[in-house]
């Protein structure tokens, strides 16, 4: 039986500092590897989750240079858990400065959850900047999709789990749970906000994993996480992300040539399989491996071994 790949060891960045991307945001970026060696962009989930440590022990540091940032609102970019001029298609601009900052032809871009949606968006307006495209947990944000994970879908799985995530809610509220929470997220009452957010992080944190795993969901209870999480999350998702009705999917064909990789959990909660396999079908030069025994983080064995299989078949 061939060993699963796992991650690289630890490594700290070569340089990290704040890009000033207008209207107001600063977003904090690293970079990790060898200079000049073949240039990733990593894009983190969320939205508002902000970036790892571990995300740079995805490639192989000999091999590539990676960009990491914190998108705008989160992690250590300013001004913290804003909603100003915070949508997906300033993000998607800002992935373009920060190419053009490096002086980058063209790079890898890898995403997962949210970091898939923005990485579709991303390489189907920009499909000449894009060498290569890696998926994990694939999201391509229609109604659908987030009806699903927040109304009638994973509740299902999760009863008890589904209560607490309702409990911040009005009895009328949780007919739109995501309206609903917008409002006391974005409300004035501090104590209400910080209670919702938790609640939001929360149910997220404890259903992405196929198994109980309160290791990897300990950041998940922060306040200070939660709060930037559930209102630039919630904000994205109030507002379908900005995007038409399955535009990311329509638009598929703007990725003709380019290579790519889709990893997807079978059991992933919160992204259905069935979006990668419509994504898959619609993309034929991307790889397509859906992973038995596995939900939707990166860090589950299975997932985790094909993203650096990914990475690592793509290094050169």
């Amino acid at each position: 039986m061939t060993d699963l790949r796992t991650l690289y060891p630890p490594i700290e960045p070569f340089e990290s500092g704040m890009l000033d991307v207008g209207d107001g945001h600063s977003i904090y970026y690293e970079r990790v590897g060898t200079k000049g060696a073949k240039p990733a962009v990593f894009l983190h989930g969320g939205p508002g989750a902000g970036i790892s440590p571990d995300y740079r022990r995805l490639f192989d540091p000999a091999r590539y240079e990676v960009v990491l940032f914190d998108q705008r609102g989160c992690g250590r970019s300013v001004p913290y858990a804003d909603l100003t001029d915070n949508t997906t298609w300033h993000l998607v601009a800002d992935i373009e400065r920060l190419r053009e900052t490096f002086g980058f032809e063209k790079w890898q871009v890898f995403g997962g959850s949210w970091g898939s949606t923005l990485a579709l968006a991303y390489a189907e307006t920009h499909p000449g900047r894009v060498s290569e495209l890696i998926l994990r947990g694939v999201y391509t944000l229609t109604r659908a999709e987030l009806d699903w994970y927040y109304r009638f879908g994973v509740s299902e799985m999760f009863p008890d789990k589904w209560e607490r995530f309702l409990a911040p809610l009005s009895p009328e509220g949780r007919a739109d749970p995501v309206r609903a929470y917008r409002a006391l997220l974005t409300g004035d009452d501090e104590a209400r906000k910080l209670e919702a957010a938790k609640a939001w992080s929360i149910w997220e944190g404890e259903t992405i994993t196929l198994l109980p795993n309160p290791a990897f969901t300990a950041p998940w209870l922060d306040g200070h996480f939660a709060l930037a999480f559930a209102r630039i999350e919630n904000h994205y998702f109030f507002h379908n992300a900005w995007l038409d009705e399955r535009q990311l999917l329509d638009n598929a064909h703007r990725l003709a040539g380019i290579p790519g990789v889709i990893v997807h959990g079978r059991y992933d909660m919160p992204c259905p399989a069935r979006y990668a396999w419509e994504l898959h079908k619609a993309w034929p030069d991307a790889q397509f491996h859906l992973i038995e025994g596995a939900g939707h983080a990166y860090c589950e064995p299975g997932i985790l071994d094909r993203l650096i299989r990914a990475t690592d078949g793509f290094g050169g």
